[in-house]
């Protein structure tokens, strides 16, 4: 075993052989948007991200479906020709699956994929003088939240979409690919930027400084969070990780209480050398990849994470 529960790390890795390892993770949950294709399209790429955040291939995965005994099959079709659908753009095969009857439709994957055992890319690592690069906007959180009460606007709808649908596939080969000093990697999801953070600041035993001006966000977010569309989520990770962060007063509150919104299909956090940053941002950026550089590692300190 390379990888497992040791650092909250998003997928476990099982050396094989001295040039293969097995990755393994698996992720499902409730409909987060009202169209059956783009849920499922969501779904698979939620899923896959695991693998790529230890910079594996993904190679099979199970379908994992719940679904009411009476639910419109046609819905459930169209779940499944999402999920494939991306499967499919990750060269990812479906070899199988497993459904139960459920009067809450819940929908993912679970998802192996490969990596060379001297190649695994975990959320441990991180060294002072690294800096931090984020791929994606956050936001999808207080976004999705707005969409179940129905006073989203369709072009937050739209930006959240294709940035949950986007796969992190582009960026990890860059890396895998690359000459670039990746020290540490994670994908922001549930835990939201500041408990995605803190896990990669406790298993690297460094502190974080974030910058708020240079952090991405999804059109739409801000006023999500201003008209009190919160995720319980979102609270739970305030109540959790909040503890462990300091902030400069300038700090707004509504840009606060982003910070701890929880990511579906998440961007990637990426703690690389700062000699390679601004090559790696530049060559993420003309691959259409939305990368910023925001932040930088220190030595451990307190507080643990510092946003400024």
């Amino acid at each position: 075993m390379l990888v497992g529960f040791d650092h909250a790390d998003d997928a476990g890795v099982y050396q094989l052989t001295p040039e293969q390892a097995l990755v393994q993770t698996v992720d499902f949950f409730t409909p987060i948007v009202d169209d059956p294709y783009t849920f499922g399209q969501i779904a698979a790429t939620n899923a896959l991200s695991d693998v790529y955040a230890m910079g594996g291939k993904p190679l099979t995965s199970l379908a994992l479906v719940c679904f009411p005994e009476k639910g419109d099959l046609d819905i459930l079709e169209r779940i499944l020709a999402g999920g494939l659908s991306k499967m499919i753009e990750a060269g990812c095969t479906i070899v199988g699956g497993h459904s139960i009857r459920d009067d809450e439709t819940k929908f993912g994957y679970s998802v192996t994929g490969v990596v060379h055992p001297k190649k695994v890319l975990a959320n441990s690592g991180a060294q002072s003088g690294d800096a931090l690069v984020f791929t994606k906007a956050i936001g999808t959180g207080v976004i999705s939240t707005a969409i179940k009460k129905g006073v989203a606007e369709q072009s937050w709808v739209d930006d959240a979409v294709a940035s949950m649908t986007t796969l992190n596939k582009k960026a990890v080969e860059t890396i895998v690919n690359g000459n670039y000093s990746v020290h540490a990697i994670t994908d922001i999801t549930g835990f939201g930027l500041i408990g995605h953070a803190r896990e990669m600041a406790l298993a690297s035993n460094v502190s974080l400084r974030l910058f708020s001006k240079d952090i991405a966000i999804l059109p739409g977010a801000l006023e999500c969070v201003r008209a009190g569309h919160i995720p319980g989520g979102l609270k739970a990770n305030r109540e959790f990780a909040e503890c462990l962060v300091g902030y400069e007063a300038e700090i707004a509150d509504d840009l606060k209480t982003l910070l701890f919104d929880p990511q579906t299909a998440g961007g990637l956090f990426i703690s690389i050398a700062e000699d390679d940053r601004e090559e790696f941002v530049r060559e993420l950026n003309d691959l259409g990849i939305p990368a910023r550089y925001i932040g930088n590692v220190t030595e451990s300190v307190k507080p643990l994470i510092r946003v400024y």
